[in-house]
């Protein structure tokens, strides 16, 4: 099993990336780096060329990207233009493809949000068209999409590891599967039996935070983490667990995050 952290929660560089603290994650002893797409895209060649520079510098890889799509897309409702979502999506996954990327991590709350008075199962559908399209672009660059469930109140639109997971199998492409996240987990009170039932199948990433502020997590003593640990375990899931979540003070939280990872997820 390998950890990271999602740097982007804790950016306070103008570009949103939390590359900032890419050298003290390498010191504290994480296996890899996640970093936000949609922030990159933003990026001029000369600034991403740095940025792709110093992570390759810096003795660990960025395995993983989050934040796919930017807010200012509209992937539902009557302004969706699925040729513009695939040119963007096209680019995006291209520079994820330079930085070495395995997973891109598809929440996108803003953009998928259906909006009020727009059929939900309408929404559903263009999501799913837009899912199956851009799995070719996925497999031609060998990522795979893990589709991020949210808690209702960031989106309306896909807000449990079930319906993630009903997603992926409408969708039916080899590079699209889903992430867990315990933290929305929690909040949507989903019953960890759903991992159990699907996750061998679809599981491919876990995000992680203390439900209590959306924290660095410090001690098994704190949360009821078991079920869910235990869940994991069920199916036999040895892959990244990335930290997403928000600290004041990192260089505190970090090292004791990771401690409480390895000891918890054996």
């Amino acid at each position: 099993m390998k950890f990271g952290c999602c740097l982007n929660m804790i950016a306070e560089g103008e570009d949103g990336t939390g590359i900032e603290f890419l050298e003290q994650l390498v010191s504290y002893g994480y296996d890899y780096v996640e970093l936000p797409l949609a922030q990159m895209m933003d990026l001029s060649p000369a600034e991403f060329a740095a940025l792709k520079h110093r992570v390759e510098v810096s003795g660990v890889n960025c395995e993983v990207c989050n934040n796919f799509f930017p807010t200012g897309y509209r992937l539902t409702g009557p302004d969706a233009d699925m040729e513009a979502n695939l040119k963007y999506a096209a680019e995006a996954l291209k520079r994820a493809q330079e930085l070495g990327v395995d997973y891109v991590v598809f929440g996108s709350g803003p953009a998928k949000n259906v909006p009020d008075g727009f059929p939900m199962d309408q929404g559903y559908q263009q999501v799913a068209a837009l899912l199956r399209k851009v799995n070719d672009i996925a497999h031609n660059l060998d990522i795979t999409i893990v589709i991020e469930p949210l808690r209702r109140q960031e989106c309306n639109l896909i807000n449990t590891f079930e319906e993630g997971c009903r997603l992926a199998r409408d969708v039916d492409g080899e590079h699209v599967k889903v992430l867990v996240d315990f933290y929305h987990l929690t909040e949507e009170k989903e019953p960890v039996e759903h991992l159990i039932k699907e996750g061998k199948e679809y599981l491919r990433h876990v995000h992680f935070a203390r439900p209590d502020g959306r924290v660095y997590p410090q001690s098994a003593a704190e949360e009821n983490y078991q079920p869910f640990i235990d869940a994991l375990n069920a199916i036999s899931y040895d892959g990244r667990i990335s930290c997403e979540a928000y600290t004041d003070d990192y260089a505190a939280s970090a090292p004791i995050a990771l401690a409480f990872f390895k000891k918890c997820f054996k």
